[in-house]
């Protein structure tokens, strides 16, 4: 007698050009799935290729029914792909993984395993990375120190795009913007349980990586949100005040450098470019910031209270009814 499956997992892939790639990964995870004791659904969330990845996802999805794609009407970044998979999916267990054939689907059981243990967040760590050592390894490593150190979230890897997650932990994370990356921070706010898991990871062999070094100054940009968001998005006045008044020690300190100046080397006080210059920098620095942390606070607030995805859907596939904002 069979065993009924314990898990509904939903394998979400984000797909971008990916056409030398989908054929082979997709029967590489049907492989791995079927050794397996679970039921699960393939969601290849097409973000606006230009090359056949559609075409081939769309024949893949006319022959397997466990296959689901979706196709965006143009290119809207990977952390929205991962929002409309999470939107469209039913599973009891949630897992993402890259398109590119560098993530191991055969790592998935041992993943799951954990899941079973009662962890809520799996992380996959790409202990023999496969990558570039200047342009992706190194300011991997820098990342992930600062990430761990600023977040509390102790990951060697949050850049692994293979990780596992609960259904009803990872609905309640709302993704916008660059945010992909963070969503272990994100669950952990809601209290997840979360740990990690060596991973294999192969050399990209088709196609060409869209990740680069310009990434990772996206990445600090995007920790420094996930900070305020984290620990001031419901006391602002800390961050707020706090700069306030870190400015006001300094402004004390360049006034009494000058009144100093005045009296000992009769420097005028009005015609001193270098402090005028340091005031300057500094508050152009701050007022920077805080619009930027502001505008994020406003993006939020405009999508939450609106209801409204960041993303636009073409069409789908073998999805038995139509979600909300498709357009």
């Amino acid at each position: 007698m069979a065993v009924k499956p314990k898990h509904f997992l939903s394998l979400i892939l984000p797909v971008y050009n990916e056409e030398e790639n989908i054929d082979i990964q997709y029967k590489k995870i049907i492989s791995a799935l079927k050794k397996i004791n679970i039921k699960y659904e393939i969601i290849f969330v097409d973000d606006g290729s230009t090359d056949s990845s559609p075409e081939k996802l769309k024949k893949i999805a006319s022959k397997d029914k466990c296959v689901k794609a979706i196709f965006f009407r143009k290119n809207f970044g990977q952390t929205a792909a991962m929002a409309a998979g999470i939107e469209y999916s039913s599973g009891s267990i949630i897992a993402f993984m890259d398109s590119d054939l560098q993530n191991d689907a055969e790592d998935i059981a041992k993943m799951i395993k954990k899941i079973d243990e009662g962890y809520d967040v799996v992380s996959g760590w790409r202990v023999n990375r496969k990558d570039k050592a200047l342009t992706r390894k190194f300011p991997s490593k820098i990342a992930n120190a600062l990430i761990a150190k600023i977040s509390g979230v102790k990951l060697h890897d949050l850049g692994c795009s293979l990780k596992l997650y609960r259904g009803d932990i990872l609905r309640e994370v709302k993704l916008y913007g660059e945010m992909h990356r963070f969503i272990p921070v994100h669950a952990s706010w809601v209290g997840a349980k979360i740990t990690e898991v060596p991973v294999n990871h192969n050399p990209r062999i088709y196609g060409k990586s869209k990740y680069g070094l310009i990434r990772s100054f996206k990445v600090l940009l995007d920790l420094i949100t996930v900070k305020f968001m984290g620990s001031f998005s419901t006391k602002p006045i800390y961050i707020f005040g706090g700069t306030g008044l870190v400015l006001l020690g300094l402004g004390f300190c360049s006034g009494t450098a000058t009144i100093l100046l005045k009296i000992f080397y009769n420097m005028s006080m009005v015609r001193n470019p270098l402090l005028l210059l340091t005031v300057l920098f500094i508050i152009t620095t701050v007022i920077f910031i805080q619009l930027g942390i502001l505008a994020e606070i406003m993006v939020r607030t405009y999508h939450e209270s609106q209801n409204r995805s960041p993303y636009f859907i073409r069409e789908t596939a073998n999805f038995e009814k139509k979600k909300k904002m498709i357009r």
